[in-house]
């Protein structure tokens, strides 16, 4: 009777069948759920396991620029968008449109800033990206990603988590999930923030939704002990917290034989970690330990914190040489050299929509590049040199683009300092490195305003299918039985598909 004691109605209910229906359904799901229970969580839930398919990548780190910059300013050249500048925008882009901010007829916005040809390849990238443009023979940029969703939360919600809801696990989760770790004393999944706020979707970008909680991402701080709550409280000594750690692990067997909920073991797990983590976390951390070309590389400065980091309104305190998102840069190296396998650098910022200081593409859009050129050209060189650069993919991009017209829900004159787009899913660039994608490639083609895609164009699923694909993981296999359904990354359709054209 103990362990019906110690159930509660909901868990009674949530744990038993419903009748013999349920029984002869359980039956035959019984095989597909078998396949599924191969990856379920165990004592050592983030140990390595083999890929499903030969794999191309061991890691990822993914660089979201939240807010989405413009890919007229950096990417896209399109000289036939001068013509139109400062005139009307005409009907034919706006009819039957939806916006987040424009209203009624906006005026057209050239490109602001002068663009060259770079690297064997002829990649048109912009003045913003002086550093960026000496390593484009080693990247692959897409410029036709197109998304359904044109508002912040649900545009990161559905790439990062397949869904534009809430609810559902993050690509960092389902890749941990899937192949584990190479590291026994840190995180599979570790996530950094600059910029001075979180993505407007917050911590559900790197949450394990209904995976089980031990794949959910690890956020680390700049300031402070890198982990919340990874110190020992005071006075306490480490055999002092390994004899506490022991009798909570006895506990919890106890418990898990009793009830045999799987969260107990991830309880478990975590814990174990945890204590691992107290010496690993600060030494992977101190990016202090690096010599001082390594980081003039990046431009980083150990223990440097930015008052951006924790003011109201970050953006009016903004400095080009700010070197929080290169000291992230560096760190992401670090752990992906210690096994690590998804790191996830989130750099908010990127929202310029030009009403208000602080967020604009002819002053502030200069001010976030220079903060990220150096450093983003300084990891792909880092990861080269040290033989990484093949085993690890790197992914760099926003939620969605930003509008060929200005935005005039404000300003309805171009006005220098208050220069901005709305949001455009209809197309807008990203791109990959490393990870067994192909090198020097321009993937895709727009009109010539940058409004449509041309040719080529790559979904949200596209884009989750191809990161799978390179890890090793069959993105239409790749499954977990939850509420009656086999869940995906890429969703129930066979929408996403492989971009092969990208694939080295």
């Amino acid at each position: 009777m103990q362990p019906l004691a110690q159930q509660t109605r909901r868990y009674f209910l949530g744990k038993t069948g419903l009748g013999v229906g349920a029984a002869a359904c359980h039956t035959l799901m019984a095989s597909e759920d078998a396949s599924a229970d191969q990856r379920a969580p165990s004592r050592h839930a983030l140990a390595a396991k083999p890929p499903m398919i030969p794999a191309k990548a061991k890691s990822v780190i993914y660089l979201h620029m939240a807010g989405s910059p413009s890919q007229l300013e950096l990417f896209e050249n399109k000289p036939a968008l001068k013509k139109y500048h400062d005139k009307p925008c005409p009907q034919e882009y706006l009819e039957g449109k939806r916006f987040a901010f424009i209203k009624g007829v906006p005026k057209m916005l050239a490109g602001q800033f002068a663009f060259r040809q770079h690297g064997e390849a002829g990649q048109w990238i912009s003045e913003l990206l002086p550093k960026f443009s000496e390593v484009a023979d080693q990247a692959c940029i897409i410029r036709t990603v197109n998304t359904d969703q044109f508002n912040h939360s649900p545009a990161q919600l559905l790439l990062h988590t397949g869904q534009p809801r809430l609810g559902n696990p993050s690509m960092g989760s389902w890749v941990t999930w899937g192949l584990g770790s190479e590291s026994q004393n840190l995180p599979g999944f570790v996530v950094l923030a600059s910029g001075g706020k979180t993505p407007s979707a917050g911590k559900s970008l790197w949450g394990s939704g209904f995976l089980p909680t031990v794949y959910q991402g690890v956020q680390c701080r700049t300031d402070g002990d890198p982990v919340l709550y990874l110190s020992d409280p005071r006075g306490m000594t480490r055999k002092q917290r390994r004899k506490t750690l022991d009798a909570l692990r006895d506990l919890n067997k106890m418990q898990f034989e009793q009830v045999g909920d799987q969260e107990t073991q991830t309880r478990i797990a975590q814990y174990e970690l945890a204590f691992r983590m107290q010496t690993a976390v600060p030494e992977v951390m101190d990016i202090s330990r690096e010599p001082q070309h390594i980081l003039d590389l990046y431009g980083a400065q150990p223990g440097y914190v930015s008052p951006a980091e924790s003011a109201d309104d970050p953006r009016v305190l903004y400095k080009g040489d700010d070197p929080t998102f290169a000291n992230n840069c560096l760190l992401a190296r670090r752990l992906v050299e210690q096994g690590v396998r998804f790191v996830q650098l989130y750099d908010w910022g990127w929202d310029h929509h030009g009403t208000s200081p602080g967020e604009s593409i002819d002053e502030t859009l200069p001010i976030k590049t220079r903060q990220i050129d150096r450093a983003i050209a300084g990891l792909i060189r880092d990861l080269e040199q040290r033989g990484l650069l093949d085993s690890t993919l790197i992914v760099w991009g926003g939620e969605f683009g930003r509008t060929p017209m200005m935005q005039n829900n404000k300003n309805t004159e171009i006005t220098k300092g208050f220069v901005g787009r709305d949001h455009h899913p209809y197309a807008y660039t990203m791109w990959m490195a490393g990870g067994g994608v192909k090198a020097g490639v321009a993937y895709g083609q727009t009109d010539d305003i940058g409004y449509y895609i041309a040719e080529n164009p790559v979904g949200i699923r596209d884009l989750q299918a191809t990161i799978l694909h390179l890890l090793g993981l069959d993105p239409h296999r790749f499954s977990y039985a939850y509420q009656g359904l086999q869940q995906r990354l890429i969703g129930p359709t066979s929408e996403g598909q492989v971009i092969t054209d990208i694939v080295a």
